[in-house]
């Protein structure tokens, strides 16, 4: 059975992070959750123009299969630069010691209450002009509406381009999101159901 859409596009935007800046990227999802299709194959493909983001093949196909299913431009989506996959990483995340705030508490209860959802996690991305606090969720059901969710929690708590990302229990994650994963604080694991090892 093919994935929808929205599942496509929650892939392609996941991959997008740390290519594209925050304050587009948190848009775009935020588009995503509302279901504004037609917003985002407008922008979409223009602002992988706008700032020379290359796409693999894989990710090229995310594309066409999201984007591309609502009618973007066929001219825009063709002139999308290719790149090859790379395992580098630019940029640094680093643990936070200060405990859970209210912005985490706020995550974190959404979060448990989420279906499929097995983890949270939370580094600070280091560099550039601030530190940016970026959520990690592992798992969780129909993952763009999370996404969407949890930054407008962020937003309720002050932070103007959450970075929330939400991600495949099992499987590869790509290199900025390994890099989340090691430097941060794992804020909230699901339980281990009983009869399973965990």
């Amino acid at each position: 059975m093919t994935a929808p859409p929205e599942q496509a596009c929650h892939e392609l935007l996941v991959r997008l992070a740390g290519r594209l800046p925050d304050d587009l990227l948190w848009r775009m999802r935020d588009w995503l959750a509302a279901g504004s299709a037609d917003a985002l194959g407008a922008t979409l493909p223009r602002e992988l123009l706008r700032h020379r983001v290359g796409l693999t093949d894989d990710e090229r196909e995310l594309l066409e299969r999201s984007v591309g299913a609502w009618h973007a431009s066929r001219h825009l989506l063709d002139a999308v630069l290719p790149t090859d996959p790379s395992d580098e990483v630019t940029t640094g995340f680093r643990t936070s010691d200060d405990g859970l705030d209210t912005a985490a508490l706020s995550v974190l209860a959404v979060v448990r209450g989420h279906p499929g959802c097995v983890a949270l996690h939370q580094a600070w991305r280091v560099g550039g002009r601030r530190e940016q606090r970026v959520v990690a969720v592992l798992g969780g059901e129909r993952p763009w509406t999370l996404t969407g969710t949890l930054q407008r929690v962020l937003r309720a708590h002050g932070d103007r381009t959450p970075c929330v990302e939400v991600l495949p229990s099992h499987g590869e994650l790509p290199p900025y999101h390994r890099a989340v994963i090691i430097e941060s604080s794992r804020l909230w694991r699901a339980p281990v159901p009983v009869g399973h090892d965990g």
